[in-house]
């Protein structure tokens, strides 16, 4: 057995072993690490991006619209983090020590427990991969990625290149890739992989710590191969690769990696668009947004249930979509021409939490009675119609840090305004600095001045796919006198991906704190401390698809008495219906609008809820 490359740190550490002369002694099976010829049957594609453009997306994957992401491994042991935070990025969070999950770790685990400590715990005992596909079919997912490797390196199946930090040989004694793919497999869904490129502690290059253009001996000893051993072995349908925003596609060998896996996998063979910058082929792969509008290319949304991928104990109720948030944040996303990749986090004993199991299956309820709306559907010509919403509520102060969600339901997660008004009372005399950083701007008065006005929209990451924010600052001066309210007033807007907003004062020589909340008063002269706040955005309430021939109308509000279309008018032979409940329906078209009758329906009749579907046949 050949000696293990020496450990980078003590508290973050993990061993590997290295590559054995460009083969892979694979317990016991000899994988040669060389190109797979595509057979008679398939084309053959070179390791050129013109090559890859042209290869067209496989039908299975643009009719499937809904996939299910796991995010499982060592970092399931302390399914930790902030309330917004990544609960598989545990180890990061410790190399840059930070305190929640060091807090955390030293409390209930003790000061000399390091990382890849946990990967003995990682047991996985209840996982049942026929009860798993079993949740999965009964959802209506048509594909299943599992996180093969995550960016802390360790492997869910028996991997030569991270040896003694592999599913085999630490935690579960299994192979956990192979048992989920087979039982997948079996349900009649697409099995696919996830593969992180980089990993933050391997000896070869640690990523984020180490220089970003070092990645070349990593690559070729390490990524490389272990890409190949696992893409050979388990030949998925779909390859998730993640972790490329500091390198191009030329440093990760992307191009050769997507031909030979085409050329192994053949024709429903399918990349997403994360393999380094001068890539431009796979599907596209928003993260925690609200969507993204009909493109020439499939596109699926990934995100959790709640705010975390990997299960986030520290996560409370309200974090989590509802089954009727989750069902229409689905018909948008079709509606708009991509898909969702919806993500659970098992427990480390290998279990679906059953809130999240519920969740799935109010998904696949609503698909037993509505899928002839979405699989294998497009976009119609008008996708949606939307309308303004808003939430009005008292917050304590401006602190906040959304990430890549909404402030409050139903405010989308990108394009939102919140405004706060109220008084400030100063407990001293002085002149107070005020400091707000935001993503994207912001915009302060007191007193009826503009101290500050940072309005203008933050560079985001090129990707979209990092989710630290990037704030601005802008700060500004005033005195203010002790036992006098001053009206205040903030707004704020975002536009795309994280949002954050933090207002802070400072006095004299004294730390700069967040303004706190004792100071905000709601009014002149009451007593109740806060701001009173506003947030809006507008919201689609009205989804179109197309199928079979028929125009479908998705409608986020149950419409009494009539539902009312602001399309063109239809053919003479229209007929339409409603889909889960039986008997035509009556309409008519004037004001340029297409008026359906539904008053007559009762709902108890409908064998639906939290969308409902009216099938426009013969409409053109």
């Amino acid at each position: 057995m050949p000696k293990p490359l020496e450990r980078v740190n003590k508290r973050t550490s993990i061993s590997y072993f290295p590559v054995l002369n460009g083969r892979c002694l694979f317990f016991g099976f000899v994988f040669l690490l060389v190109p797979f010829f595509a057979d008679s049957q398939h084309v053959s594609y070179k390791a050129t991006w013109k090559s890859l453009s042209q290869r067209p997306y496989p039908q299975w994957f643009k009719d499937a619209k809904l996939g299910i992401f796991i995010h499982w491994g060592v970092y399931s042991v302390p399914a930790y983090g902030g309330k917004e935070s990544y609960a598989e990025w545990y180890l990061r969070g410790l190399q840059l020590g930070d305190s929640i999950r060091t807090r955390f770790m030293e409390q209930h685990y003790g000061s000399d427990f390091e990382y890849n400590d946990f990967a003995p715990l990682f047991k996985a005992r209840l996982f049942d991969p026929v009860e798993w596909s079993e949740i999965f079919k009964r959802s209506g997912a048509r594909y299943v990625v599992l996180t093969a490797k995550h960016h802390d390196g360790y492997a869910l199946w028996p991997s030569q290149y991270a040896r003694n930090w592999n599913s085999m040989e630490v935690g579960p004694k299994r192979d956990l890739v192979g048992d989920l793919a087979n039982a997948v497999r079996q349900a009649g869904l697409r099995m696919g992989l996830y593969y992180s490129l980089p990993e933050w502690n391997h000896p070869l290059h640690r990523w984020y710590t180490d220089p970003h253009d070092s990645i070349g001996q990593y690559v070729e000893r390490h990524m490389i191969p272990q890409f190949k051993e696992l893409v050979g072995a388990y030949k998925p349908s779909l390859i998730f690769a993640d972790g490329e925003w500091f390198n191009s596609a030329a440093q990760w060998h992307s191009a050769e990696l997507i031909a030979w896996y085409f050329n192994l996998v053949g024709k429903d063979a399918v990349v997403n668009n994360r393999w380094g910058a001068g890539s431009d082929i796979g599907f596209l792969t928003p993260e925690y947004s609200s969507g993204i509008q009909a493109t020439d290319r499939p596109w699926a949304e990934a995100r959790g249930l709640g705010r975390s991928f990997g299960l986030n104990r520290n996560e409370k109720l309200g974090a989590y979509m509802t089954g009727r948030e989750l069902t229409r944040f689905f018909v948008k996303a079709v509606a708009n021409g991509g898909g969702i990749i919806i993500n659970v986090g098992p427990t480390a004993d290998g279990q679906i939490p059953l809130l999240q199991q519920d969740r799935l299956l109010q998904l696949g309820e609503w698909l037993e009675v509505n899928g002839e709306a979405i699989y294998g559907s497009s976009s119609w010509k008008i996708t949606g119609e939307e309308k303004p919403v808003s939430v009005r509520r008292i917050d304590p102060n401006i602190n906040f840090n959304w990430v890549r969600n909404t402030p409050a339901n139903p405010v989308k997660e990108d394009e939102f305004t919140a405004e706060w008004e109220g008084y400030i009372e100063a407990d001293h005399p002085g002149t107070y600095i005020f400091e707000a950083e935001a993503d994207d701007g912001v915009r302060v008065w007191i007193n009826d001045r503009l101290l500050i006005n940072q309005w203008k929209e933050t560079k985001e990451t090129a990707d979209g796919n990092v989710r630290d924010a990037l704030e601005q600052k802008a700060s500004g001066s005033i005195p203010l006198l002790q036992g006098q309210r001053y009206p205040v007033r903030v707004e704020y807007f975002e536009k795309k991906q994280n949002a954050s907003i933090k207002l802070y004062w400072k006095r004299d020589n004294h730390p700069r704190v967040i303004v706190p909340s004792p100071v905000f008063y709601t009014s002149a002269t009451g007593e109740q401390h806060g701001l009173n706040a506003r947030y809006s955005s507008m919201q689609q309430h009205l989804a179109f698809t197309q199928n079979h021939g028929n125009v479908y109308a998705i409608t986020m509000e149950w419409p009494d008495e009539t539902l009312e279309l602001n399309i063109p008018r239809p053919g003479k032979g229209t007929e339409i219906s409603l889909l889960g409940y039986d008997g035509k329906l009556s309409w008519k078209y004037e004001s340029k609008k297409l008026i359906v009758h539904t008053g007559d329906i009762k709902t108890s009749e409908v064998k639906a809820d939290h969308a409902w579907v009216f099938r426009i046949k013969n409409y053109e």
